[in-house]
Formats: C-alpha cells, sequence, structure tokens
C-alpha cells in the first residue's frame, strides 16, 4: 500500500472503532449527535470538501456530492429525530461514509496493482547514456542529447538507450520488459539492438541510428501513455449514463422527499415529512452510480495493465473491445507465421553424384585448415549429401544474398575461401567457381538450362538450389522459410476462442502458401499478392462479414501498413525495432510469437465479459433497491449495500481483469 492509502486504512479504522464504542454509550440529544460526529469527520472530510469545491467549480453532481448530501441530511435529520425524543440515525450517517471510503480504498488498490503492471513496462525508460570522452572516459549525458552515429557504451546491468548497431562486444540481452518472455537474447558485433533492453553480461559498445525520442523505448512509453485516451464504447456510454444519471436521481430524491409531503397536506393528512425525508436520503445513496462510474473504466485499465504485463501492447481499451468482437482473424505469411528467414530443409544428391561422390578429391583435402568438410553436413544428410552441400557452398561463398548465407549455415563449418577460384556470378541464374580443383556451378533451373543438363524437375515446395559438379547434374537444395513452432497451435487457440475464420495473404508462390496452409490448418489462403491485393482482399472479407463481427490483421509491420490501417483492427506480429508496425497497428505483440495473439483476444474478451458482468449486476440491484427504498421498505444499511456493498463487489470483479490465464 502507498502512503496515502495507509492514512486511508487507519482513519477507517479508527472510525469504526469509535462507532461501535459508541453503540454501547447510553448518551442522547445534542451530546450523542457530537460524539458521533467525531467518527464521521475522521472518515468524511475530504468527501464532504471534493464535495464543496465541486459545487465551487461548478461540477455538482458526482459521487461525492451525493455522499456528503445523503449523510449530512441524515446526521441533521439525527438532531432533529433527538430533539422530538426519537433516536437519530446518527449511525447510519457515519456507516455510509465509513463504507464508501472502504469501497474507495479497494478501488484504489487495484488501480495501483495496475499501475504497476503497467510501470514494469515503463520502467524501461533510460536515466542517461555513456558516452566517451576525448581522453576516453565515459560521461553520463541525457539520451535527448545524443546525436545519430554516436558511439555509446552500455555496461553489464544497464538498459540500452537508444536504438543502434554494435559495433565492438559481445553480450545477453534481458528483452523481458519489451516482450514479456523470460528467455534472454544473444547480441554481437552487427546486430541491431533496440532501446530498453538490459544489458547482462559484456560490455557492448553501440552505434546509435536514431535519436532517443524516435527510439522503441520513446515510442513504447507514448503508446502506454496515452492508452487510456481512446476509451471503448461502453466506456463512453457509463460516462456519458452517469452524466444525465446523477442530474436525473437527485430530482427525483427532492420530489420524493416533498411531493408526498404536499399530497398528505393538501388531503389534510398529517405531512409525515421526517419518513419522506429518510426515504429520499436513502434513495440518493442507492443511486450514486460509483459501481459503475469506478467498475467499469477499472476494468478496462486491468485488461490494459494485465496485456502489458504479458508484452502486449494495447492503444486503447476501444481496442479491447474490437478484439473481443473480432471473428475474422487475417495472417501475412513471412515473419508472421513464418520466421521470414531461410534454411536448408532437405539435400538430395543425383543417383549419379552419389555414385562418383568418392571419387572426388579427398574432403579434407578441400580444407586449408584439415577439417572435414561437410563433418557436420554429412551427420544430417548423409556422405553424399554433406558433399554436395559443402560443393554448394564454397561455390556460394563469396555472396552476401540470403540464399547463400543459409547455404553456408548448413554447411556449418568454416570456409577457406581461398579454395575457390574462377568465381563468375550469372544474374538472374547462379554461380560457377572451380572449388578445390572442382568445377561446381549453383543455381536455379536457368543456369541448368543454359549449361544444357537435365535436371530434376520433381521437387519439394519451397526455393530449390540446383547443383552441378565437374559439368554433370549433382542434385539439389531445398530451401524454405521455416514455420514458426508456435504457428499452428495459434491457429488452434483462435479457432478454441470462437474465431470462425482464419485466413493467410501472402505475395509467395501458390505451392508454398498452400504447403504452409495445410500445415497450419488454415480456412483459406490467398497467394501471389502485391500490397494492394492484399488491401482488396481484406476489403472483400470486410464485406462478407456480420456487421457486429470485427476482423483483424496480423503482420510484421513492414510492408503490410495498408491493411494493418484498412482491418477493424491491425495487430503488428514480432514489432522489435518495427517503426512501421508501431504507427499502423491498434495491437502490438513485442515479440514474434504469433501465440500471443490468441492471449490478446483471450484477455479482451474476458475483460468484456467482466464489463458487461458488473453493467447488469450494479444496474440490476440499484434497480430493485431504488424500488424498495421509494416505498419505505429499505432502510440506510441496504442503501449501504446498494452503493458501497455493490461497488465493492463490482471492483472485486473488475481485478479479476489483471490476471488471464489462457483454458
Amino acid at each position: 500500500m502507498t502512503k496515502k492509502q495507509k492514512l486511508v486504512l487507519y482513519r477507517i479504522i479508527l472510525a469504526a472503532v469509535l462507532m461501535a464504542a459508541l453503540y454501547f454509550v447510553p448518551v442522547k440529544g445534542y451530546l450523542r449527535f457530537a460524539l458521533y460526529l467525531i467518527p464521521y469527520m475522521i472518515i468524511g472530510y475530504d468527501i464532504l470538501r471534493k464535495a464543496v469545491l465541486g459545487i465551487v467549480h461548478g461540477e455538482i453532481f458526482d459521487e461525492n456530492f451525493l455522499m456528503a448530501v445523503a449523510t449530512v441530511g441524515a446526521m441533521l435529520l439525527g438532531v432533529y429525530n433527538e430533539a422530538h425524543g426519537v433516536e437519530g440515525e446518527f449511525a447510519e450517517g457515519v456507516a455510509v461514509m465509513l463504507f464508501y471510503q472502504i469501497g474507495e480504498l479497494f478501488q484504489s488498490v487495484a488501480v495501483g496493482k495496475s499501475r504497476r503492471n503497467i510501470s514494469a513496462l515503463m520502467d524501461i525508460r533510460p536515466d542517461y547514456a555513456n558516452v566517451e570522452d576525448e581522453s576516453g572516459n565515459l560521461e553520463q549525458v541525457d539520451p535527448d542529447d545524443v546525436e545519430v552515429g554516436t558511439m555509446i557504451v552500455v555496461r553489464p546491468g544497464e538498459k540500452i538507450p537508444i536504438d543502434g548497431i554494435v559495433a565492438e562486444g559481445n553480450s545477453t540481452l534481458n528483452t523481458s520488459a519489451l516482450t514479456g518472455e523470460s528467455v534472454p537474447r544473444e547480441a554481437g558485433i552487427g546486430d541491431e539492438v533496440i532501446s530498453g533492453c538490459v544489458n547482462l553480461s559484456g560490455v557492448l559498445r553501440i552505434r546509435t541510428t536514431r535519436e532517443f525520442g524516435e527510439s522503441t523505448v520513446s515510442k513504447i512509453l507514448d503508446l502506454v501513455e496515452n492508452s487510456s485516451m481512446k476509451k471503448a464504447r461502453t466506456e463512453n456510454f457509463i460516462t456519458k449514463f452517469a452524466r444525465y444519471y446523477t442530474p436525473a436521481v437527485c430530482i427525483s430524491a427532492l420530489a420524493l422527499a416533498v411531493v408526498p409531503v404536499l399530497i398528505n397536506l393538501c388531503m389534510g393528512n398529517p405531512a409525515n415529512w421526517n419518513v419522506w425525508m429518510i426515504r429520499a436520503l436513502t434513495f440518493l445513496v442507492i443511486s450514486c452510480p460509483c459501481a459503475l462510474v469506478i467498475s467499469i473504466p477499472l476494468s478496462f485499465f486491468g485488461g490494459i495493465g494485465g496485456a502489458s504485463a504479458k508484452g502486449i501492447l494495447v492503444k486503447g481499451s476501444n481496442y479491447l473491445e474490437v478484439l473481443a468482437q473480432t471473428k475474422y482473424v487475417v495472417f501475412d505469411k513471412t515473419g508472421t507465421l513464418t520466421k521470414g528467414v531461410f534454411q536448408v530443409s532437405g539435400v538430395y544428391p543425383s543417383e549419379a553424384f552419389q555414385g562418383e561422390a568418392s571419387a572426388l578429391p579427398a574432403a579434407d583435402g578441400m580444407s586449408a585448415g584439415g577439417e572435414e568438410i561437410g563433418r557436420t553436413a554429412a551427420e544430417r544428410y548423409g556422405e553424399a549429401g554433406g558433399k554436395l552441400l559443402a560443393l554448394a557452398a564454397y561455390a556460394e561463398s563469396y555472396s552476401s544474398h540470403p540464399i547463400s548465407r543459409s547455404l553456408r549455415e548448413a554447411y556449418g563449418a568454416e570456409i577457406s575461401q581461398a579454395l575457390v577460384t574462377d568465381v563468375e556470378e550469372i544474374g538472374g541464374h547462379g554461380v560457377i567457381a572451380n572449388v578445390g580443383g572442382v568445377k561446381v556451378a549453383a543455381g536455379n533451373a536457368k543456369l541448368m538450362a543454359k549449361l544444357g543438363l537435365e535436371y530434376d524437375r520433381n521437387t519439394g515446395v519451397g526455393t530449390i538450389v540446383h547443383v552441378a559438379v565437374n559439368g554433370s547434374y549433382g542434385g539439389y537444395i531445398l530451401i524454405s522459410d521455416v514455420v514458426k513452432e508456435q504457428s499452428a497451435a495459434a491457429i488452434t487457440a483462435l479457432k478454441k476462442i470462437g474465431v470462425k475464420k482464419t485466413i493467410m495473404l501472402t505475395g509467395d508462390s501458390a505451392a508454398v502458401a498452400q504447403q504452409v496452409a495445410e500445415q497450419l490448418g488454415l480456412d483459406e489462403v490467398k497467394s501471389e499478392l502485391l500490397p494492394g491485393d492484399k488491401v482488396e482482399a481484406v476489403e472483400a472479407l470486410l464485406a462478407e462479414k456480420l456487421p457486429k463481427e470485427r476482423l483483424a490483421f496480423a503482420g510484421d509491420g513492414i510492408n503490410d501498413a495498408p491493411v494493418l490501417s484498412r482491418a477493424d483492427i491491425g495487430v503488428a506480429m514480432g514489432a522489435l525495432g518495427s517503426d512501421a508496425a508501431i504507427e499502423a497497428a491498434d495491437v502490438v505483440l513485442m515479440d514474434d510469437n504469433p501465440m500471443k495473439l490468441a492471449l490478446a483476444m483471450g484477455i479482451a474478451r474476458k475483460c468484456m465479459r467482466i464489463v458487461y458482468e458488473n453493467i447488469v449486476f450494479a444496474l440490476g440491484i440499484k434497480a430493485a433497491c431504488l424500488v424498495l427504498g421509494a416505498v419505505g421498505m429499505a432502510n440506510m444499511w441496504v442503501a449501504i449495500f446498494a452503493d458501497v456493498g455493490v461497488m465493492v463487489l463490482a471492483v472485486l470483479n473488475a481485478v479479476r481483469c489483471l490476471h488471464y490465464t489462457s483454458e
């Protein structure tokens, strides 16, 4: 608890003890009023002060005004009754204020808990950046003052203050504040790193690529700080409802206090004004809209806080509402459902090469260091397959193309480029080179046709690298974009929580797209699309769905910004360092795990379910108690339950939004 919350708790305890003690003190009249006034002022002075300030500033009809009028009225009515020999309702007046403060304390603690979840995210804000001066000493400067291209030093335990590229050093980074994941990330020379990560081990020298105001951490903090500005329709409805509801019940309470008295006087009956005054005050206490005004925003706030603790940034409570109504989920493929990196998925030597592989020069003779080429690859693809992969990796060793890199990574051993001579790169075809005395050609089908070689056309789905060795076809290597481990489970989880249709849009070939769709269990796939075609496909789906259903698009946020903006709600996947994701999306998943989308929708649906539970519960109880209070069947203790009791229960229910576990 904060100091302020502890002070309120001490006041509640003191007022409760005094009120309980006074119950056994046999005093009457003005002395009884004076004694009860002590716990009343202890527990209610701040509410009375807020009510007076509200009147002064023209903001009269709020819960403080209702509490002040009801309790002051009860105390004054008690004085009148005591003067006429009837026991006054002092205890009820103090109890109303006491239980109201208990409800406020519950609310404050609940909001504080949600704020701590968001504060954990806000803790990524760096306090300083280490910059080397001319003498080599480190100087701590404000991150706002660091220019692009500056070399900064991040020591173990410090936050990376600004986005940049590692120039020196290797380390492990803790990205949990951004992604919600505890698994650390390795960073070395040439790697791009983003602000907000914590350096765990080695010293890093980073050359900044952005100003602090444009860095990832600044954009994330801005999103979190402004998320409360975008309210859901339900939240706006409750705000408007309270604006008209409060003055309406005040007028109704006044009418309840005056109209029956006038009718009695006109009919010649006793006025019984004290009876109707008590009913009016009870009516006021019951009518206070605290449960709705407090619990509904708290539910949304809790949902946003709970999501942020899991690495999901929701830009406003309105997007939680849309997520809860989502029935169609459209995915980009590359970088969203797949890793977006090329990896060798198979090596297929021809029968002729398998027979001739043993006649090639010894593998260790091709390595300057004496290490057997293809040793690691041979364990995975067999002796002939490992040797074919080794030859292709050597031939492609001078290229920086992603396919060439994937060949070298699959080969897994150090490459001595001194063994590679007579390299000829043929644009759009491939490369021809001499590798340790062996003539190797590696490339696509066009290269094989150019060389006049028959090649295997019955290949798998993916990118094919055909390899020719000494003028004969040696086989092919299959390179594929690898599906993420969580993608299939994510599709299953989405369908489990009620998504009607999952669709994939991709610019890749129809064969590759169909294979991925079948592997993941997607309902529909559209392939070979340009960015504009994706927008048209989403618009067609928007026209197909029912009016109350919503469509979400999940993409990597780099080239999918138009579609992210066009969908009912845009979700950026794998958004670490992606400006387009943060700008265009409504929900940002701070890692590349597609399961987080199902998690975000689960949080949103639970949040909305709690919101509707609180609305029905609060309005139902209040409507029943208002009727009972108006006809005299509900006393001040019932009013206390209808106001404070309902508020406490609604707040406790709203706190559940902070915690979500998938079923």
